[in-house]
């Protein structure tokens, strides 16, 4: 059984971030990721980011990946890839899956930073190929050159559904429309101006009823929704796509922290109950980013950090001055961004 000081399941920005401040101060850190290429969220984001300096403002998603990602690995963080844990058990042990064998672990501290999954929304024809989260569409065009389709339905007006419609039009897509049942964009303006800008015309109070096609998409029908969200007799309209993507909100991936026996409460998504470091209701595991209540990669980042010195307070590495000092600068970054 291999012994961590601290171990981290997550390679995304949260995860990362606390894997800097944990190995920062001297503790021997992993993280484990499923997927083959670290960075989570971020290594999809071309787009440059917003607000202020210390935000990463001007600097794109990618870039900021590649250099948490380095000085990650500059401080000696083991960065395992292709790893799936199966769960977190009683003392701390963990079970991890690599390639055709399983491994043991034991930590003394764990930050669980396994983000969030696309939620999705059911309707006639739902199953169909060609209907897929915003998500996947951003990640097939911007990480492994693949465009999901040629005329595309985005659902879901947030700067999710804006930012990969832009994206998805500058890899040669076509934005068919954009639908949202709220009245209103729910995204930035300068977002939404950009899409606007290229034609793509929005359906505001309108919802998705049906997807056409027997073996895949090859259009939809969608209707304008009344103060009920009811939709309105008479107002269907029959759009050209072979595509559907859903930007429709995401759901905590929580189930490691449930299998953890760590207390668990209800937010619109089943999230851990953490205090203000990301203290779970069990000594010594942790959350951080998404898993413990969705927002977003700034919010993530900061969030990783604050975990990671907890953790390391938490195994003796850090001082309680020391601790409260970079804290504060934390969590005052993050409620600017609040």
């Amino acid at each position: 059984m291999k012994r961590y000081d601290l171990l981290i399941v997550g390679a995304g920005p949260a995860g990362l971030s606390a894997a800097v401040e944990g190995a920062k101060r001297g503790m021997k850190t992993v993280v484990f990721d499923e997927n083959a290429k670290p960075g989570g969220q971020l290594f999809k984001q071309i787009h440059k980011f917003f607000g202020s300096k210390e935000h990463k403002a001007k600097i794109r998603g990618i870039k900021i990946g590649e250099e948490l990602l380095k000085e990650a690995i500059d401080y000696g963080v083991e960065v395992c890839l292709n790893s799936t844990v199966l769960g977190i058990y009683p003392e701390k042990t963990v079970s991890i899956m690599k390639e055709d064998h399983v491994e043991t672990y034991r930590a003394n501290s764990i930050i669980v930073a396994t983000g969030a999954a696309e939620r999705m929304i059911p309707f006639d024809g739902w199953t169909l190929p060609g209907v897929i989260g915003a998500g996947a569409a951003q990640t097939m065009a911007n990480l492994h050159g693949v465009l999901p389709g040629k005329k595309i339905l985005m659902v879901g007006s947030g700067n999710v559904g804006l930012v990969v419609s832009y994206q998805l039009m500058q890899a040669g897509c076509e934005i068919a429309a954009i639908i949202d049942a709220a009245p209103r964009v729910g995204g930035y303006g300068v977002h939404a101006s950009k899409v606007a800008r290229m034609g793509v015309p929005f359906y505001l109070s309108h919802t998705i009823m049906k997807a056409n096609g027997e073996e895949h998409v090859d259009g939809v029908v969608i209707g304008e929704v009344d103060k009920n969200w009811k939709v309105i007799p008479g107002s269907e309209k029959e759009i050209d796509a072979d595509v559907i993507c859903m930007a429709v909100g995401l759901n905590p991936m929580s189930q490691l922290v449930r299998m953890a026996g760590v207390e668990i409460e209800d937010k619109g998504g089943l999230v851990p109950v953490c205090d203000e470091y990301g203290a779970t209701s069990i000594p010594g595991i942790f959350a951080a980013g998404d898993v413990s209540g969705i927002e977003e990669a700034s919010s993530a980042m900061i969030g990783g950090h604050i975990a990671g010195l907890a953790a390391a307070k938490y195994g003796g590495y850090m001082e309680e001055n020391e601790f409260e000092t970079e804290y504060t600068k934390f969590s005052n970054s993050i409620g600017q961004l609040r």
